[in-house]
């Protein structure tokens, strides 16, 4: 073989390992994507929860009781 097809080659190995990691680099990235958006889903419920429980207590300036000893 001679030098020109032995650099061929190994082009051709090599980027047949780029085109390997860069799919697992993208599968990666979806994976991280749908826990991204699992992970907002959560907190906009737990906001709208919040916002819920402010509303019925009077909100978070609502004056405190005082304590029972007063």
């Amino acid at each position: 073989m001679s030098d020109l097809e032995t650099r061929i080659e190994a082009l051709e190995v090599r980027a047949a390992y780029q085109d390997q990691v860069i799919e697992d680099l993208n599968q990666t990235v979806i994976a991280q994507w749908k826990l991204i958006d699992s992970l907002r889903r959560q907190l906009n419920e737990l906001l709208d929860r919040v916002q819920e429980v402010e509303d019925n207590t009077g909100g978070p300036s609502a004056p405190e009781p005082p304590p029972p000893h007063y």
